[in-house]
């Protein structure tokens, strides 16, 4: 699943040329093809919740990767307006995954195994995309940039068949986790005693504390993505114009910022195993600081802050969705949650790469798209500590 849920948009990356020489897409439709799936992520996670409610997680993980499939065919075989149509498909349908993923692993994996199940997932993601970054352009030099996009179709149809057998084995009877989750009948009130009175309040302080820290994990996640996909898109640029890189040495010092988020994925669960979670989080959280701080202060050490930038960006991510399923009371709370922090998460991302390069283009230097960066990860910083930190409360 992990496999199919990014390298379908990065796939198309790795050879925009010729898919601009051969459908006339412009700049701009060009720069949609990433774009709109990460705008589809913020803008289709209503229908995400509702998909997991009607038909449950592993049927809407069906229709992912059906989606995925069908729109990564339909993007590689037609013109322009083909090629964006598809790529809006890929996004709706990755954003029913992204929502669906997380309330499996809740209600499926052993509490103290969330962090690790997270982190496979968030790594396993990154190791999709760098594959498929790496092997797309060779494959189009052999096939056509048609042939090699699609040819990732592969694994999700790998995926989607393995997930249909599973359905047709009827392996989706609830677990013990999901059956010891789910309310038993209410007793009939004897009264209104104190007793009452204490488990009613207590329930009122669960859900208040919930509520809070949805908030504050909206807050780091807005971080996160804004900082993620700002450094992504403008970090090959910004090397080439500080220190003076040739496109193909800023574009593997920019892959080490992806490549080191496995680190950070399998790292936080690892530390968090061994101290506890806010510990983690707040290396992490130091991490993400000293990236943009770095390039501004020490820039001609750009390999090391690159690479404690890409372990802060996994290391995020399997942070902030390890929380999540400490607060929630059921896994109707985590789609709910995961769609409220996703779709704010992803809205914000849209938002910041061209936010960053207008700042460039302003100004005409980079210290203020740093400065810009640095915000972002400071509100990571401050909502997944006081996130963390508020969940650890009992």
């Amino acid at each position: 699943m992990a496999l199919s849920l990014r390298a379908p948009i990065i796939a198309p990356t790795a050879v925009i040329p010729g898919i601009t020489a051969d459908t006339g897409l412009s700049a701009v439709g060009a720069g949609l093809l990433t774009g709109l799936p990460v705008l589809l992520f913020a803008l289709a996670t209503p229908l995400a919740t509702r998909s997991i409610r009607r038909f449950g997680p592993e049927a809407t993980i069906i229709l992912c990767l059906a989606g995925v499939l069908a729109g990564t065919v339909i993007r590689s075989i037609g013109p322009a307006p083909v090629v964006l149509a598809g790529t809006v498909l890929i996004g709706a349908a990755m954003t029913l995954g992204n929502i669906a993923v997380p309330v499996l692993i809740r209600r499926d994996v052993p509490f103290n195994r969330i962090s690790a199940a997270t982190g496979a997932y968030s790594a396993t993601m990154n190791i999709g995309s760098m594959a498929t970054l790496l092997g797309t352009a060779p494959l189009a030099a052999l096939v056509g940039w048609r042939w090699a996009i699609a040819a990732w179709g592969v694994v999700t149809a790998a995926g989607l068949a393995y997930w249909l057998l599973r359905q047709r084995r009827g392996r989706f009877a609830p677990t013990p986790r999901e059956a010891a989750a789910s309310p038993a009948p209410a007793a009939p009130a004897l009264s209104d005693g104190p007793g009452a009175l204490a488990a009613t309040a207590r329930g009122s302080a669960d859900r208040t504390r919930f509520r809070r820290v949805v908030g504050l994990l909206v807050l780091a996640f807005c971080g996160q993505s804004a900082a993620y996909y700002a450094t992504t898109a403008w970090l090959p640029l910004l090397l080439a114009d500080t220190r003076g890189l040739a496109p193909a040495s800023s574009g593997a010092t920019a892959s080490l910022f992806q490549i080191a988020a496995v680190v950070g994925a399998f790292g936080v669960p690892l530390l968090a195993s061994r101290t506890k979670l806010w510990i983690a989080t707040a290396v992490i959280a130091l991490c993400w600081a000293a990236l943009p701080i770095g390039l501004l202060a020490a820039p001609e050490h750009f390999v090391l802050w690159a690479l404690i930038g890409g372990v802060a960006q996994g290391g995020g991510f399997t942070a902030i969705f390890s929380i999540i399923p400490r607060v929630a009371h059921n896994n109707a709370d985590v789609a709910t949650a995961s769609a409220r922090i996703q779709g704010s998460g992803y809205l914000a991302a849209t938002c910041a790469p061209p936010l960053a390069g207008w700042l460039n283009g302003a100004t005409g230097s980079w210290t203020m798209p740093l400065f810009l960066v640095l915000a972002a990860t400071l509100a990571f910083s401050i909502g997944s500590l006081l996130a963390v930190r508020l969940s650890e409360r009992q």
